[in-house]
């Protein structure tokens, strides 16, 4: 504790090392990389909330199935492009389960985290149409999105959802809509930064405007059953987490295995199409695939060309995982709701040194405490805030960065272990000495 606050002038040599000229707007990928310099000269043991890394361990049904692939050999053969059998007909089962909805397994698709997923989504739906070539984000969200879109020269519009919720909602998306040229549109729900949730009738309402727009809805379910507010772990049965699949035809959804399922180093995700959308014939890919049915070029022109497939022995993991789930023998929300408890202790030592949370309501309700909570201090923006926790051995992301049009932080509680606990404790308090509340 002797070292913080760190000097300033550590802080700015290391960032231009790492060619940052403000570490307050620093990517996720950059931030980790610049702290960890920062460590190792100053020996300075982060409080480190920027990366969305699972801080669990993977579970043991997923290990022992990927060994035991392992040893039948199939490292030696290429995985099959549209996943193995046992993946397929368990993710199927899996979207049965816990969303309540009916597909095919032929529509269950391996890919290599939802990274891939919505690669290749923003690829092939921005040419399934010549008329619609734009995505739509409803922001707050995953800055690594953007990103895709503007390394595939995609063209993008965005607006802050938080301030129309509700019926508000259907309004905002026929201005943003009623040009024709968007052709997919994607959210989070639990929303990463901000950690809010679309209600059912919001979902209606996306699914509506889908239909109405010839739209295809991306719902990135990368914190899938983690509304801790709602038990929605025994399968088969109510409640089931809500989804815009249950009022369009018009989607893609991407279930990732590394949040949920703590599998993130082996990445995997399912990407499950709806059966109309898989099946629909689209003249206009043929300027670019030999496939013009909507799934097979996803499939076999899209992710053959960014992968050739996903690795054979994590697919046998995740179907094990799967199949656990489905059968009732592996609670995976159980574990996972660690996060949930230690976003409630670490908000509470933050709003007790004089910081509020941002978005701190969800349509009335407190927000939930989960993967992720949002935060500020009175005088601050979030860039400048971020450059001065820093100095005080705590990193995270501004949210300027996340699409957001609010000033504060994004935390991510997941690799925060309880032992730092006092440490942030400590931290936060020195910050607030130093920086008394006018």
């Amino acid at each position: 504790m002797t070292q913080i606050p760190i000097a300033k002038e550590t802080i700015d040599r290391i960032a231009a090392a790492n060619k940052i000229a403000n570490p307050g707007r620093a990517s996720i990928r950059e931030m980790r990389k610049m702290i960890q310099d920062v460590e190792a000269e100053t020996s300075v043991r982060f409080v480190k909330m920027e990366m969305g890394i699972p801080g669990l361990p993977a579970p043991q049904v997923g290990v022992e199935a990927q060994i035991e692939a392992l040893r039948n050999g199939v490292a030696s053969i290429y995985p099959e492009i549209y996943g193995t059998e046992d993946f397929k007909k368990e993710a199927a089962r899996f979207v049965k389960n816990f969303l309540d909805v009916d597909v095919t397994p032929e529509c269950c698709v391996p890919t290599v985290g939802s990274m891939q997923a919505g690669f290749a989504s923003f690829l092939t739906l921005t040419r399934y149409d010549a008329k619609k070539t734009k995505v739509l984000f409803i922001d707050p969200g995953f800055p690594v999105q953007k990103q895709q879109c503007r390394v595939l020269g995609i063209p993008m519009k965005t607006f802050d959802v938080y301030e129309y919720r509700g019926d508000a909602l259907r309004t905002k998306l026929e201005e943003e809509l009623r040009d024709g040229d968007v052709a997919c549109l994607i959210y989070s729900s639990p929303n990463n930064p901000a950690w809010f949730c679309f209600t059912d009738h919001e979902l209606q309402i996306i699914g509506e405007m889908a239909n109405k727009y010839g739209v295809v809805v991306l719902e990135d379910d990368a914190y899938f059953l983690m509304d801790f507010r709602k038990d929605y772990s025994v399968p088969g049965q109510p409640p089931f987490q809500p989804t815009v699949a249950k009022y369009t035809d018009n989607y893609v959804l991407m279930i990732s295995g590394s949040k949920s399922f703590s599998y993130a180093g082996e990445r995997i995700a399912m990407m499950i199409c709806s059966p109309k959308l898989f099946n629909l014939e689209c003249p206009d890919l043929a300027r670019y695939y030999s496939q013009t049915q909507l799934g097979r070029a996803l499939i076999f022109g899209t992710l053959y060309c960014l992968s050739s497939g996903t690795a054979h022995s994590v697919q046998y993991a995740m179907a094990a995982m799967l199949r656990g789930a489905n059968d009732g023998t592996f609670n995976f929300v159980r574990d996972i709701k660690e996060y949930g408890e230690k976003a409630g202790i670490m908000k509470k030592m933050f709003t007790d040194n004089g910081f509020y949370i941002v978005y701190d309501k969800d349509m009335g309700e407190d927000i939930g405490d989960g993967f992720y909570f949002t935060f500020c201090y009175p005088g601050y923006d979030g860039v400048d805030l971020l450059n001065e926790l820093i100095r005080y051995g705590i990193s995270a992301i501004a949210l300027d960065i996340t699409g957001s049009h609010k000033q504060g932080i994004r935390a991510c509680v997941a690799l925060v272990q309880r032992d730092q606990f006092p440490d942030l404790q400590h931290r936060l308090e020195a910050f607030h000495k130093d920086h008394p509340v006018k």
